[in-house]
């Protein structure tokens, strides 16, 4: 047995080690029992596909050669995505544009040539429209404009409704449950989306466009972050207004008074550098899977929203990413210092975890691995 002096023995963990086979995993989607998510390709020269598994087991490239799947609304990104009854909505990086398929077709361009990209997309099943996120570039030596488009679903007309302007940023829109109400984010310059951002709410007309606009929760000093409709119809979001992102539900039809739900130290949101972030999801009216860092490391958990309860699940991850509930399960990226990034499905009754996909198929000894320690220092 060889010793050497502290600093100097040689590892078998090299650059070439590290990058080999290696994928990066990212954001995901449900759709029925099928689940989706993007994989980002180095060796393909960092070409993004969107990935789908199917219940039954069977896992399908769905991003044809030729297509990368990417976003540069921001810059960043993210939200590149949206899968509904089956289908794919997806941008294309090289032209910015939105295309369509199935498991089986094509992609088929739902939007024109031009100077918009978009991402943060959701389907409106009731007036069979994409509502997203539009970033003009036709002025190249201007600011870009943000703003929120409906876009048909069938491109039968191919014109685009401008939903929401006025703001430097937007995102996120989400739907109630009964496609009555629109809820969204906007921020300004020269505050970043975790100092300041406005909470909306507007009601959505049968022809598809907005009326009765409501600012509901937000400002220049409090951060909100990752607006959801319960499945009762209650809107929730995340906020820093006690010092913590914590989560909150908002009296949307009354008082529009946000209460807190699980009231803690702990932060339950994340910065929004990107479009698509996920910390928590409704597993029914009243329980939410979430996710939240404290000093005790990052949980994945079950809240109950009438007693605020935490209870969280035993899992092989210390962080968790892009979380998606669905029937009777949450499926989720987990981090681990010990292991390849992975794709996870964690079973909601059996408290079970099955990992379908990582990052790498690199195994290295433990020992040679150092796992960090949490520290907390004073500001």
């Amino acid at each position: 047995m060889q010793i050497s002096a502290f600093g100097t023995w040689k590892s078998p963990i090299s650059s070439e080690l590290i990058v080999a086979d290696t994928l990066a995993l990212g954001e995901i989607a449900l759709d029925g029992d099928t689940i989706y998510w993007i994989e980002g390709r180095p060796k393909e020269a960092g070409r993004y596909v969107i990935m789908g598994r199917r219940a039954s087991g069977e896992v399908r490239e769905l991003t044809p050669p030729g297509f990368n799947a990417r976003t540069r609304v921001h810059e960043y990104g993210g939200g590149a995505f949206l899968v509904a009854e089956g289908e794919i909505v997806f941008s294309n990086f090289a032209d910015q544009r939105l295309y369509r398929q199935t498991w089986d077709s094509e992609p088929v361009p739902l939007t024109p040539e031009s100077p918009w990209r978009y991402a943060d997309g959701i389907f409106d099943a009731q007036r069979r429209q994409i509502i997203c996120v539009r970033e003009d570039h036709t002025e190249p030596d201007q600011e870009a404009v943000n703003t929120l488009v409906s876009i048909p679903w069938d491109n039968s007309e191919g014109e685009q409704k401008v939903l929401v302007s006025g703001h430097d940023f937007v995102s996120s829109p989400r739907l109630s449950p009964d496609g009555r109400l629109l809820a969204w984010l906007t921020w300004d310059h020269p505050r970043m989306p975790w100092d300041g951002t406005e909470l909306w709410v507007a009601e959505l007309r049968n022809d598809g466009t907005l009326e009765k606009f409501r600012k509901v929760a937000g400002g220049e000093s409090e951060s909100i972050f990752q607006p959801e409709w319960s499945p009762d119809g209650e809107l929730y979001f995340i906020s820093d207004r006690s010092g913590w992102w914590n989560l909150y539900r908002c009296d949307i039809d009354k008082s529009q008074n946000a209460f807190p739900v699980c009231p803690r130290e702990a932060e339950f949101g994340v910065p929004q550098w990107v479009f698509g972030l996920s910390t928590y999801g409704f597993e029914s009216a009243s329980s939410i899977i979430c996710t939240f860092l404290d000093r005790d490391g990052h949980h994945l958990a079950r809240l109950g929203i009438e007693t605020g309860e935490v209870v969280p699940f035993e899992t092989p991850f210390s962080s968790y990413r892009f979380v998606r509930v669905g029937t009777d399960r949450v499926v989720f990226l987990g981090g681990s210092p010990v292991a390849p990034t992975a794709l996870a499905e964690l079973d909601l009754s059996s408290g079970t975890t099955q990992v379908h996909k990582r990052s790498g198929s690199v195994t290295v000894d433990a020992g040679y691995l150092s796992v960090p320690e949490a520290i907390e220092l004073p500001t």
